[in-house]
């Protein structure tokens, strides 16, 4: 029986293998399994360590969504106990989208901006290059695009 694909194992070592082999900032995946990747996107936990920058999802309207926290909403113990941070998570946001594109017909588009979390960030590059400083890489991005039946991953930093 052939082993189970740990999709978020492949999303790590395909974004590991971009950071050994160049010092591109930015590189370009095309999504070849587009039936397995939307599942795990959608209803996964592939991507729960990631925080949404933004999402825009095209269906029989066009839904944005801005990942920015609104602070104000919470209280002060609620933003302690919970430790809410300027991101919400995809693992938050994802069971919203989710319902945004369930249903017979595809969407027309969507698109969403995730970031790594400053732990898994930290992680990542301690895996990558383990003589970088995790304050010399702010942020690791995974813009990702579906459009035309077709779907790609968009990796890039910010130093």
């Amino acid at each position: 029986m052939p082993r189970k694909r740990n999709l978020r194992m492949e999303t790590y070592n395909k974004l590991i293998n971009i950071g050994k082999s160049t010092e591109k900032d930015i590189s370009n995946l095309k999504i070849e399994d587009l039936k397995t990747f939307t599942a795990q996107l959608f209803m996964g936990e592939t991507f729960d360590y990631w925080l949404v920058r933004e999402a825009n999802i095209v269906t029989f309207n066009s839904f944005t969504i801005d990942g920015r926290i609104r602070q104000g909403y919470y209280s002060d113990e609620e933003l302690e106990t919970n430790r809410i941070e300027e991101f919400s998570s995809w693992k938050t946001l994802r069971p919203f989208c989710y319902s945004l594109i369930r249903g017979r017909k595809l969407p027309e588009s969507f698109q969403i901006i995730l970031q790594l979390s400053p732990e898994e960030n930290e992680k990542f590059i301690r895996r990558v290059k383990p003589d970088l400083s995790a304050d010399q890489i702010a942020a690791l991005y995974l813009n990702i695009r579906y459009e035309n039946h077709a779907a790609a991953c968009v990796t890039g930093t910010c130093r």
